[in-house]
């Protein structure tokens, strides 16, 4: 059953994508819709910036419109296709914003909790954030594409144009080094 779908929507893909290489304008308001949220998350969770996530988004979408005459059909679908295309401008903008940056950084919003636990919640959270934000490129993305946008092993892989066992060992490092940093910054409740 769960094949069958797969199987439906990679049909419906390829139709959509055909649809758009046609210049379908509603086909690619379709493919907008369905997609254009997962775009988003994926590009501000390796971004950290909402600005940033809405261009790389835009530019995703984009590239979906002028080079969907080179689409394959039978792949893996749209979505994967999408997020591949996201991590790599990400990981394109990061690099060059690593070599040309000098802004300063912006104040954060004030983000004082409510309650104990409510504070405890977000210690936890900015710390696995920080940690997060501070693994080089390959492995920030490799967790984001892993935890937070819950790909398989195989389908985040893909997306980083990598082996399998090589994204294996690129995630385990990734957590290794995210527990460390973690531990580093002591914060209590994350195991």
């Amino acid at each position: 059953m769960m094949q069958q779908a797969v199987r439906q929507t990679e049909e419906n893909d390829d139709e959509l994508v055909a649809r758009i290489a046609a210049r379908d304008h509603a086909a690619m308001r379709l493919a907008a819709d369905r997609h254009a949220a997962m775009v988003w998350r994926v590009a501000y969770r390796m971004l950290g910036e909402r600005a940033e996530a809405e261009d790389v988004a835009q530019e995703s979408l984009l590239k979906l419109w002028n080079h969907a005459d080179r689409w394959k059909a039978g792949g893996s679908g749209i979505a994967p296709w999408l997020k591949k295309v996201t991590v790599n401008q990400c990981l394109d903008r990061l690099r060059r914003k690593r070599f040309t940056s000098d802004e300063e950084v912006p104040e954060r919003e004030d983000e004082s909790p409510l309650a104990d636990r409510q504070m405890e919640t977000t210690e936890v959270g900015q710390a696995v954030k920080d940690c997060i934000e501070a693994l080089p490129d390959r492995q920030r993305a490799a967790v984001i594409l892993t935890y937070y946008e819950e790909q398989p092993n195989q389908g985040a892989a893909e997306s980083l144009e990598m082996q399998l066992k090589a994204f294996e060992s690129l995630l385990f490092r990734a957590r290794a080094s995210l527990k460390d940093c973690v531990e580093r910054k002591g914060v209590a409740g994350v195991s």
